[in-house]
């Protein structure tokens, strides 16, 4: 996916940084939650940062598609949830973050998120 290599460019990451994407079954999804943040329940997308001492980032972007499916049922479409839910992960690792709740679709990292994603399903 060529998702997080766009985002990292358009962002204007350190050179040589690199965001892996992975996507896993629901069940191991559950563990993934568990163990990041101590919630049980199914999430759709789980993000890790490693700065590097030279300034580069490496991150891990984990998405559920069966958490994305879900969502995608509000009439956005698999393809577009998974889309968004790349760049939502690649953004958390380099650093934007968002409110909880009603603030979360207002946040600057929202807004930079649907761009992304509008430019990258064109």
């Amino acid at each position: 996916m060529r998702v997080a290599k766009r985002v990292l460019a358009w962002e204007r990451a350190p050179a040589r940084s690199h965001v892996d994407i992975t996507l896993l079954p629901a069940a191991a999804m559950r563990r993934a939650n568990r163990r990041a943040t101590g919630r049980r329940g199914l999430t759709d997308v789980i993000a890790y940062t490693l700065p590097q001492p030279d300034g580069q980032l490496l991150g891990d972007v984990y998405i559920c598609p069966d958490a994305a499916a879900e969502a995608a049922r509000n009439g956005t479409g698999l393809r577009e949830e998974l889309v968004r839910l790349a760049v939502h992960g690649t953004l958390h690792v380099l650093g934007y973050d968002h409110p909880a709740g009603t603030g979360r679709t207002r946040s600057r990292m929202w807004q930079l998120q649907e761009r992304y994603v509008k430019r990258l399903l064109r």
